[in-house]
């Protein structure tokens, strides 16, 4: 890495909070250990590239459409193999502990509006500046309709914060694992494509190094910024909320061995893995733009102005300056001022409503719901697994 490049990597850190682990070194670092960037899933790969290459993900498509509760049974008409796998990998691990997620899950519902904001424009802005993800995200086919695909990103984080995530009842394991199964054949897809080769610096994408990046752009990334913006938070509500990431990571198939044990470990390995390796492509530009142009089709009760001033507050002038958002000072001025008060207010510090709580209150909850199945519903969107990638690619 160059200086400039590192002194870009650290200012870039001071702004999303996580320099102050620029030091430390990930677990994986020694040479005895395994290298998660050299690391996929083999078993369902290879189930889930037969299924490609036989023209039977459409049937399977049309099967696992009514399979989205925990306790739904596995529907009939599943291929043998695909079926025993699925049997044996949906299910929480034998250490996910029940009080924490239980806990988690509170934790969401109190904290519910920061989150939509955090997962819905904060870390899904930063997705476009993760080069591998942004490249990876536009040449396979749900960047051709980034709406469709927003919603269903939109929609595991969502069912993960559900009080019910985890229980029989709620959706999030099952949703995990269909992402798992996208993610094995976006692995046989995208190889294929060769405007993905040409700008790829990996052989096959998603690895567990790839996810990790994701959690951190996601799970550590929203516990820093709940922490710098003073939201309270005790240490137990802390450990929770890592260890609803935690059985996340484990449900799409990373390693337990990569996973971080303590929130120091994560921001020590997001500051190794994810800051500096932030940076502009031409593909994230394309998918920035057109998620902030989503907002164009609902009412948020902000201008763009607002929009693109409050990407640049939660995720630093220097992202917004590679995506090329135009400043608006004013709204600049106000989020900076009424952003803290609005989160003093509910929490309870504040005994009377702020100037502009209102603007903040109605912008974060049409956010939430732009993303929520194209702002039509706050239940589910389907997943499916892609049969081929961007068209033209």
């Amino acid at each position: 890495m160059s200086n400039l490049s590192r002194r870009n990597a650290i200012s870039l850190g001071v702004a999303l909070g996580l320099a102050s682990a620029a030091s430390a070194v990930p677990a994986w670092a020694s040479t005895a250990a395994p290298d998660p960037w050299w690391v996929w899933d083999d078993e369902v790969d290879a189930l889930m590239a037969g299924l490609v290459d036989g023209g039977r993900v459409p049937a399977v498509n049309t099967a696992l459409r009514s399979w989205v509760d925990n306790d739904d049974p596995l529907p009939s008409g599943l291929p043998a193999d695909l079926a025993a796998w699925l049997q044996r990998v949906n299910r929480l691990p034998s250490w996910a502990d029940p009080a924490k997620l239980r806990r988690a899950a509170d934790f969401n519902r109190r904290k519910d509006t920061y989150l939509f904001l955090l997962y819905g424009l904060g870390s899904g802005i930063m997705s476009t500046v993760i080069p591998r993800e942004a490249r990876s995200v536009y040449w396979s086919a749900g960047g051709a309709d980034m709406q469709d695909r927003a919603a269903k990103t939109f929609t595991f984080g969502y069912d993960l914060s559900d009080l019910n995530a985890f229980q029989p009842s709620g959706q999030f394991v099952v949703t995990a694992t269909k992402t798992r199964l996208v993610h094995a054949a976006v692995r046989h897809l995208l190889p294929q494509s060769p405007h993905w080769r040409a700008v790829a610096d990996e052989r096959i994408p998603i690895s567990n190094g790839d996810i990790l990046v994701t959690f951190h752009s996601l799970g550590t990334f929203v516990h820093r910024k709940l922490r710098e913006w003073h939201v309270p938070m005790s240490a137990a509500d802390e450990a929770a909320f890592l260890h609803q990431w935690q059985v996340a990571m484990h449900l799409l198939g990373v390693r337990d061995e990569f996973i971080p044990q303590t929130w120091a470990a994560a921001d020590a390995q997001s500051a190794q893995v994810l800051t500096p390796l932030l940076a502009p492509t031409p593909e994230g530009k394309e998918l920035a733009a057109d998620l902030l142009g989503l907002t164009a089709q609902i009412d948020l009760g902000v201008t763009r102005g607002f929009l693109n001033e409050f990407v640049r507050y939660v995720l630093s002038n220097e992202v917004g300056d590679w995506l090329g958002l135009p400043r608006d000072y004013a709204a600049a001025t106000l989020i900076r001022t009424g952003w803290p008060a609005y989160i003093a207010f509910r929490e309870g510090l504040l005994p009377i409503a702020p100037a502009g709580f209102y603007l903040f209150d109605q912008f974060v909850r049409a956010l939430a719901m732009l993303f929520l199945n194209k702002g039509t519903s706050s239940t589910s969107t389907p997943i499916t697994i892609p049969t081929g990638n961007r068209p033209g690619a």
